[in-house]
């Protein structure tokens, strides 16, 4: 039971986290500015939705996709904590990760008919750091339990339903919470997610590596 808990708060934190449902809202306030209040909703809904049903596909075939590319769930692992870290890394310096949204994207994002797809949901919401941590804490699932299993989309579902709730009542957010506050709330959300990243790494390396730890060979 304890086991299944630690695991639930290490999903929970770690996506909702890399997902960053600030950073999203603050994008989708710089893009649909223009928009009345019915096109903001709609660019709300429909990147969710798209930000969801990517997650969720990369969290059931994402093993399979790992093996059809011969990539070993431990390196994906180390891989992953990797990026994470330099996401955090980006949080911590209040600076928007390359990972997440390049200055072009966002550039062509504005001149876009829909925003919603790109670069809203992808790489926004759901960018190489969500699909990289839905990957690995599903492989982790599958060693445990059914009901571990499950965390992970609930999980995913959390960060988008999140995300979704503050797009839609960004205007409240955006006159309540300035760039002081935004960035002390990134930097402590980034090293949250360092720590984690960090902790992703140790397992895959003594996954990987066993006799590290004085593991059989």
């Amino acid at each position: 039971m304890v086991d299944l808990l630690s695991f639930a708060l290490l999903s929970f934190s770690s996506i909702i986290i890399v997902v960053n449902p600030l950073a999203a809202t603050l994008l989708f306030v710089s893009l649909t500015g223009t928009m009345d209040r019915a096109a903001k909703l709609k660019v709300a809904r429909d990147s969710s939705e798209f930000a969801l049903v990517v997650l969720l596909i990369f969290t059931i075939a994402g093993g399979w996709i790992l093996q059809l590319f011969g990539i070993s769930i431990e390196a994906f692992r180390i891989a992953g904590g990797l990026l994470l870290f330099g996401i955090g890394m980006d949080m911590v310096y209040a600076k928007t990760s390359r990972t997440q949204m390049t200055a072009t994207e966002k550039y062509e994002g504005q001149d876009a008919d829909d925003v919603a797809v790109m670069p809203l949901a992808i790489p926004m919401i759901a960018g190489p750091g969500a699909i990289t941590s839905t990957i690995v804490l599903m492989n982790e699932a599958m060693s445990m339990s059914i009901a571990a299993i499950a965390i992970v989309p609930l999980a995913a579902g959390t960060a988008i339903g999140i995300t979704y709730y503050m797009m839609q009542h960004s205007d409240i957010i955006v006159r309540r919470i300035g760039q002081r506050e935004y960035r002390a709330v990134n930097r402590l959300m980034g090293m949250l997610l360092i720590a984690i990243a960090v902790q992703f790494i140790l397992i895959g390396i003594r996954a990987a590596f066993p006799i590290l730890t004085g593991g059989p060979a």
